[in-house]
């Protein structure tokens, strides 16, 4: 089967020289392609540059912002798209506006004011560009309970038109859970144990 993955942060840029970006390392995405190669799978791994984990062994094509990982995976859908999506990657959900056109906003001038408007949403985009294949959205959440988080995750199924979702942050506690396209849970304790079932899923 032909796969995407996609994982790490995107980042959103303030100037040329700054940008706003996440923790995320990108080691589950880069385990469950190891995981999905493996297996015998083709697998298309996407990147975040501002990724910290490393894997040298893993090959990956990197991305930079919202809008750059969704050309990207436009240029896939074209050249025959792909059977399944693991959609990992912790995306901006904020862009920097930019009243100003400074290559470098320069410090001398004191406080710097930045207002954040909504950035490019992918994962609702995704069934458009890849009506056929199984999509795995992420969701991870800080606060509130794990049944609140369970209920995010539910409705990210039934908004973006996606099969299954994995939960996790401190609000689903530790592990990993798998929802399913009917709502039902899945618990894992970890990553390994995540990769190998997502990649037997296949």
């Amino acid at each position: 089967m032909r796969v995407i993955v996609t994982c790490g942060p995107s980042y959103e840029p303030i100037d040329e020289v700054r940008r706003i970006t996440n923790f995320s390392t990108s080691e589950l995405g880069l385990r469950l392609t190891r995981q999905l190669r493996t297996a015998g799978h083709e697998v298309i791994c996407f990147r975040g540059e501002a990724a910290t984990w490393q894997d040298p062994e893993t090959a990956s094509i990197p991305f930079s912002t919202n809008v750059d990982l969704l050309a990207k995976l436009g240029r896939v859908a074209a050249e025959g798209g792909a059977d399944a999506i693991f959609h990992a990657a912790a995306l901006a959900d904020f862009r920097v506006e930019r009243p100003r056109a400074e290559r470098k906003i320069a410090s001398r001038g004191g406080e710097l004011i930045l207002t954040l408007v909504p950035a490019t949403k992918l994962l609702g985009q995704l069934r458009g560009l890849f009506p056929n294949a199984k999509i795995i959205g992420w969701k991870y959440e800080l606060d509130d309970t794990r049944e609140d988080a369970l209920a995010m995750g539910r409705a990210q199924i039934f908004n973006c038109g996606t099969d299954a979702c994995v939960v996790n942050g401190t609000a689903y506690g530790v592990g990993y859970g798998f929802l399913t396209g009917d709502g039902a849970l899945i618990h894992f304790e970890g990553k390994p144990e995540l990769c190998r079932w997502l990649a037997n899923l296949l």
